[in-house]
């Protein structure tokens, strides 16, 4: 079972508009012809913040047609939000807020022992991986630059460091890149 952050991102790494649109990774590929149908596969819970949870209501008729579903998820999701937010009827989510280390051990529980996936944002990601939780980042880098926007990854990783493990170009307009996070440091050092 890993923790894995798996979004996209532009190629001046932002993972959505200013205005937390998502709207201009649509036109770069097509999910299908993506990594993104085996690894949604082998997740078992995840966990996302709150303006991507609003961004998919916001956009159902979007995300119906690249999904096929206002939802398009069957596994729990867990929503971090300090807000109270209206439920998706027939959807599998649970509201909380604060410290993701409780919100780990419920997802790992209700896994079974499938993988966890932090859909986003990039500060949700980041608790995970400040508390030691993150396993895995699996980055699509799309051929679009956005200017700004709500960073992939708001934080300073030099120790534990980020190992890349594999690339992979993905037609025309994107790349993968997949990299594990050493919680024992550099090589050599305990």
């Amino acid at each position: 079972m890993k923790t894995q952050y798996f979004t996209a991102t532009s190629l001046d790494g932002f993972i959505a508009t200013e205005d937390d649109s998502l709207e201009w990774l649509f036109p770069l590929g097509d999910i299908n012809h993506s990594s993104y149908p085996a690894f949604i596969a082998e997740v078992g819970a995840l966990a996302m913040g709150s303006s991507t949870y609003e961004w998919m209501r916001r956009n159902a008729d979007m995300v119906i047609a690249e999904t096929g579903s206002p939802w398009p998820y069957t596994q729990p999701a867990w929503v971090f939000s300090s807000r109270t937010l209206p439920a998706l009827p027939g959807a599998d989510i649970r509201f909380v807020q604060g410290d993701v280390h409780q919100v780990h051990a419920e997802m790992r529980a209700a896994a079974g022992g499938k993988n966890l996936w932090i859909v986003g944002g990039g500060d949700l990601a980041g608790q995970f991986h400040d508390a030691s939780l993150l396993d895995e980042l699996i980055i699509q880098i799309g051929s679009a630059t956005l200017g700004k926007g709500k960073p992939l990854f708001p934080r300073r990783v030099l120790n534990p460091t980020l190992r890349l493990v594999s690339a992979q170009q993905m037609g025309a307009g994107m790349a993968e890149l997949r990299y594990t996070v050493d919680k024992n440091g550099p090589a050599g050092v305990a």
